[in-house]
């Protein structure tokens, strides 16, 4: 799949899910009771300046804060602005939405050109191992150590712990089963990472691990 890149650092492809792990939670609606004197008193500079600044992704009650504004109904509307005028003058990123908050992306069309520009860092980052384990958890969340090994073949436990330090991969709870062995599962790190709003925007195929099986 070939998913928008970040403008920061984004060179990897996303894998592929359909595990039964929970999205993230909304964030909280703040009063969306706003006046059009308010939509057109947001600081679209300061905004842009606040989702260049940083490398996560910021929810609109976030930005809202920073901004100083009583709720987030002008930002949200100030994002499909700056959109529009993005669209409008061709230029090669848009304001998406990740892992439940906001972050500058460049368009899918850059793709393999930043993949390019990133692929020595990403491989340094995870290892073709790491990539295996992490797109199996991904696709069969919850899942078991035992089951991972089943599917490669080999022992992962080294691989699942440095999955977790890299906090791609998080314990999703136990199974229901003599000595109630570990569920793991992807983290919202993993959908930042591979820039992915929630689990329901990865693609699906009939049965992307067939080979593996």
């Amino acid at each position: 799949m070939e998913e928008v890149e970040p403008v920061s650092d984004r060179g990897s492809e996303a894998l592929h899910a359909d595990g039964p792990i929970q999205d993230e939670p909304e964030e909280s609606e703040m009063d969306s009771d706003d006046s059009d004197a308010e939509v057109l008193s947001v600081n679209t500079r300061l905004l842009e300046a606040l989702l260049l600044a940083t490398s996560h992704p910021l929810t609109a009650g976030r930005l809202a804060d920073l901004m100083d504004l009583s709720a987030t109904k002008p930002v949200r509307q100030a994002i499909k602005d700056l959109n529009a005028q993005y669209e409008e003058s061709h230029r090669a990123f848009r304001i998406e939405q990740v892992a439940g908050g906001y972050q500058i992306l460049t368009l899918p069309e850059f793709g393999e050109q930043l993949k390019k520009l990133h692929q020595r860092e990403v491989d340094a980052k995870l290892t073709k191992a790491a990539l295996e384990t992490l797109a199996i958890i991904a696709y069969k969340q919850p899942i078991l150590r035992a089951d991972i090994e089943a599917i490669r073949g080999v022992a992962c436990g080294e691989t699942i712990r440095s999955l977790m330090e890299k906090h791609l991969v998080k314990i999703a709870g136990r199974a229901e089963e003599p000595g109630r062995p570990i569920l793991y599962g992807t983290t919202k790190r993993f959908l930042e990472l591979f820039g992915l709003n929630s689990l329901r925007d990865l693609p699906q195929s009939e049965d992307p691990l067939k080979a593996k099986a």
